[in-house]
């Protein structure tokens, strides 16, 4: 079959479909990560996107599902260079193209992904569809259109429809932890299992009277989707919330508080998207390298009026917030994905968040 992603600049790149061969729509962003192609496709903060692997072969590891962000793949559409015939580890149970039929899920193969991921590169990110046949590339291009300025509604259907505990009832030493559900992966949530917290995912839409009806010791904004009317929605619940008790803010959660402070969104020309983005403290020269996964970042000169705000890491190659802190407002915020170094250890935000609480 004649398959191929057409971007909004009328930009072809031809490939062989795998997976659900359906037309789909959706910003087409790249991501740099060498592994985790299962995370991304579960992340739902990938909710709608195409999204293009520049690491060149996808799926020699197989699947397995247990290390699924979330139930279900959100994404689009996947666009790969090539597809490996064969999956070898231990703890694979299939094939990354029978997960891809099952879930649905968009996929074209044998693209030229290094001359795509130039193209978003150079011409910032933008809206594309996958389609299928002797399509008129016209009228894909008037789709996109009309897809592009459909009001996105993702977090609506990601987020939890009523509160829902993940633990046992709270235990001596432990701690009660509201999740506000974004989009909330599952990687963060045995994190702070980890740390003996007891946690209740919370609704996008949860008022302010009912979170603090549950008397949390602390609340996390998860990460989720970006471009969605309800970020502005959480802002106003954390505006309530700020100050009363103890809130830590994960990358779209983290935008979300800045727009509580006030403060604005830019849109970045290509997005951070990947496991190696370097941070660092001012004044320090350590680093520490970084997963991330946004298209926005916080506007510093909408903050310039908030007082008592730390910014304590900037994103090494643009100077971009990476993290957050007020004392008096007791809150932590981080752009990137405070990620597990492995081994069942917990990022260090997490332990200064728990910190906090104690």
């Amino acid at each position: 079959m004649n398959s191929f992603l057409l971007l909004e600049d009328g930009a072809r790149f031809d490939g062989i479909p795998l997976g659900a061969q359906e037309e789909r729509y959706g910003p087409v962003i790249i991501n740099t990560g060498v592994v985790g192609y299962q995370e991304i496709m579960t992340d739902p903060s990938n909710a709608g996107k195409i999204v293009v692997l520049t690491y060149p072969l996808i799926g020699n590891y197989g699947i397995n599902r247990s290390f699924n962000e979330s139930a279900k793949a959100w994404i689009s559409g996947l666009i790969i260079k090539e597809s490996s015939r064969i999956y070898s580890n231990f703890q694979a149970e299939e094939s990354f193209e029978n997960f891809l039929t099952s879930e649905k899920t968009a996929c074209l193969s044998e693209v030229d992904t290094r001359t795509l991921a130039v193209r978003i590169r150079d011409h910032g990110e933008q809206w594309g569809a996958i389609s299928h046949g002797k399509a008129d590339e016209k009228e894909i291009l008037k789709r996109i259109v009309k897809a592009k300025a459909e009001q996105r509604l993702q977090i609506k259907e990601i987020s939890v429809k009523k509160p829902t505990p993940l633990s046992p009832a709270s235990s001596a030493g432990s701690f009660k932890i509201g999740v506000i559900d974004l989009g909330a992966p599952q990687s963060l949530l045995k994190q702070l299992m980890l740390l003996k917290c007891t946690i209740t995912l919370l609704p996008f839409d949860s008022s302010h009277e009912q979170i603090m009806a549950m008397k949390p010791d602390g609340i996390v904004v998860s990460s989720g989707p970006e471009d969605d009317p309800a970020i502005q929605q959480v802002s106003e619940t954390i505006r309530e919330l700020i100050g009363k008790v103890p809130l830590l803010g994960i990358s779209a959660g983290h935008e979300a508080i800045a727009l509580s402070l006030g403060g604005k969104l830019k849109r970045l020309a290509v997005g951070h998207h990947g496991v190696n983005y370097p941070v660092m403290k001012p004044g320090s020269l350590k680093g520490e390298i970084t997963v991330q996964n946004h298209s926005f970042a916080v506007d510093e000169d909408s903050l310039k009026g908030v007082k008592d705000l730390n910014i304590e890491e900037r994103n090494l190659n643009d100077q971009t917030i990476e993290k957050m802190r007020s004392d008096s407002r007791r809150f932590i915020s981080v752009q990137y994905y405070p990620a597990s170094p492995g081994c069942n250890e917990v990022h260090p935000v997490l332990k200064e968040f728990v910190s906090i609480l104690r």
